[in-house]
């Protein structure tokens, strides 16, 4: 079949009118299909159910430290969790703290202790700023965005590229502005376009010289084990490069267990620079006695080390590849021959980045869910929810059964066409 737009109004015409009988088909299915967020399935979550059973009484007395983990204490974790999640991020146990369950807690943590403590002792609190901006690399992950307007911070868009965020924008902007704070990133297997940044990139970042010296570079590296095959994506160590430029206060690190263990009843970490540690421990005194360290022995013993981890993700991979593979073949074959979007294959992470033509993602979006599938909202990958182009679609494989997902996609491919059709004819 030739590509839509190079069809007449009336074979479009004709296109369309078989595609609303394929629709009308699906509706009548009434189907609740579920492609908007980016969790785990039953099925991975089966994988972790023995860390539940890990611990004996015995376990559960004393650390290497000789720290009882059922009491108070421990501000910042325990040693053997430091030293596994250490190894995890490529940082030392000293630049490190565990948290809760959440990496996006701590990252609004971080912001509402910049916002209210600054980020050092001899920076003002970002909120004595007449104003505070972050750089959004777009599309992106949109908690990030959620994080700082609610903050009432400037969001500016930044393009990504396939090696990661327009660096040439990046360092003019922070160079030049002393009101940008700080950046969103998720560098590797980035969400949602699923990119790795490159080891230019990434020396690039290190290498920044920020106007403000309070800038912070929001490193959320919520994937780095998330392969999705045995050749997989790797990462340049931000923290050992910003060491080589004196930049290490620039990063926090920021990751967790919620896709490896439970996304309910994980372990989510920070790493910054000893200096940034001290700072940030200051404030933490104050907010909390300890975090769960019973959750956090539990996650050692079962894990034991990095080689523990990637092979629990290995088996994860086994799971949820074959959906990847069902979205990215429907593409292939309903989408690439009509030339009317455009995605990319990621070798990691939890997202599949869809670009319709312009100005048909929202009607794909409205479509899909009037036939019973529910998306992430259009927008929602851009600052204020607002996607320039309206042409990103976020589509989240990994929690439907197959089956399911071969629905979902069968009736996403024709919803696109539909929208796409819809927007051709108005322009003939």
């Amino acid at each position: 079949m030739a590509g839509y737009q190079s069809m007449s109004k009336e074979q479009l015409q004709k296109e369309k009118s078989a595609l609303e009988v394929q629709y009308a088909e699906f509706k009548a299915k009434n189907l609740k299909l579920d492609m908007s967020r980016g969790k785990p399935g039953a099925d991975q979550l089966d994988l972790s159910m023995e860390i539940l059973n890990c611990l004996s009484s015995d376990d559960m007395m004393k650390t290497a430290d000789g720290m009882d983990v059922r009491n108070y204490g421990g501000l910042d974790g325990i040693p053997e969790a430091k030293a596994l999640f250490a190894e995890m991020l490529g940082v030392k146990t000293s630049e490190l703290f565990i948290g809760g369950n959440s990496s996006l807690n701590l990252m609004y943590d971080a912001v509402a202790k910049a916002m209210f403590f600054g980020t050092e002792a001899d920076c003002a609190p970002w909120s004595k700023a007449d104003k505070v901006k972050f750089l959004c690399p777009v599309p992106g992950y949109d908690r990030h965005f959620a994080v700082t307007e609610q903050f009432g911070i400037e969001m500016i868009n930044v393009n990504m590229t396939p090696t990661g965020p327009d660096m040439d924008t990046v360092e003019k902007l922070v160079a030049s502005d002393d009101a940008i704070k700080g950046i969103w990133c998720v560098p590797m297997y980035s969400n949602p376009d699923g990119i790795t940044y490159s080891d230019d990139t990434v020396r690039r970042f290190a290498a920044l010289k920020p106007a403000a010296k309070d800038f912070r570079i929001f490193w959320d590296n919520a994937y780095c084990v998330h392969h999705l095959q045995k050749e997989h994506d790797s990462l340049l160590n931000l923290m050992d490069e910003c060491k080589k430029q004196g930049t290490e206060n620039m990063v926090y690190m920021f990751a967790s267990t919620s896709k490896i263990s439970f996304p309910g009843a994980g372990v989510a970490v920070m790493a910054s620079s000893e200096k940034n540690m001290a700072f940030l421990k200051e404030q933490l005194f104050y907010q909390t006695i300890g975090f769960d360290k019973i959750n956090q022995l539990r996650h050692v013993k079962y894990f034991k080390n990095l080689d523990g981890i990637n092979a629990h993700m290995e088996k994860h991979a086994a799971i949820i590849k074959p959906k990847f593979d069902v979205v990215l073949e429907m593409l292939d074959k309903e989408i690439a021959p009509l030339e009317i979007g455009s995605w990319k294959k990621p070798s990691g992470g939890y997202f599949v980045s869809f670009n319709s033509l312009e100005g048909c993602a929202t009607r794909a979006y409205e479509l899909c869910k009037e036939g019973g599938v529910t998306l992430t909202k259009v927008g929602a990958t851009f600052p204020y929810g607002k996607d320039p182009k309206d042409s990103n679609i976020r589509i989240s494989p990994t929690f439907p059964p197959v089956e399911e997902l071969k629905l979902a996609m069968q009736l996403f491919c024709i919803c696109v066409k539909l929208a796409t059709i819809e927007k051709l004819l108005a322009s003939k």
